[in-house]
């Protein structure tokens, strides 16, 4: 776990975006890149994340909609990458509750998630996280979670 969270460090020291996908299997798995959220309004530090439509990730076949499993596990990644990356915790985050609302159907395009760290302490962060295609004000899902920063007992 050190280990992972001196490559985050080293990734912000060289702004070297795509390391923080290929320290992950999962995100190396499924497609997530990372990159820096150039949105108007979006803050400093604040990361986009992005994941390529294929065929793999459907839920029902011959439905053509995303795997609502799997939107659920990229918003989560997304929460913990980007509270990774604010480099305010010295622990691997870890899910005390995470809540999720589908809002519609995620097409057969790229889907893209943002986060937003509501508030941080010294052992919570509190997230709102976003998942949305093509147009950022029509989100399929939206997540709310707690993250717990203390060391694992």
């Amino acid at each position: 776990m050190v280990e992972l969270l001196e490559q985050v460090r080293a990734a912000r020291a060289e702004e070297d975006y795509s390391a923080l996908s290929r320290m992950f299997p999962y995100a190396s798995l499924i497609g997530i890149e990372v990159e820096p959220d150039e949105c108007s309004g979006a803050d400093p530090g604040q990361l986009l994340m992005s994941m390529p439509y294929r065929d793999d990730l459907i839920g029902r076949p011959g439905s053509g909609s995303l795997h609502g499993g799997l939107l659920g596990a990229f918003l989560e990644h997304a929460s913990i990458v980007q509270i990774l990356w604010n480099g305010e915790s010295r622990y691997l985050p870890r899910i005390v509750n995470f809540h999720i609302d589908y809002l519609r159907r995620g097409a057969q395009e790229k889907t893209f998630a943002g986060v937003e760290i509501r508030r941080q302490g010294r052992r919570v962060a509190n997230v709102h996280a976003l998942a949305w295609q093509g147009n950022r004000q029509r989100p399929i899902a939206a997540a709310r979670g707690h993250f717990l920063l203390t060391p694992p007992e």
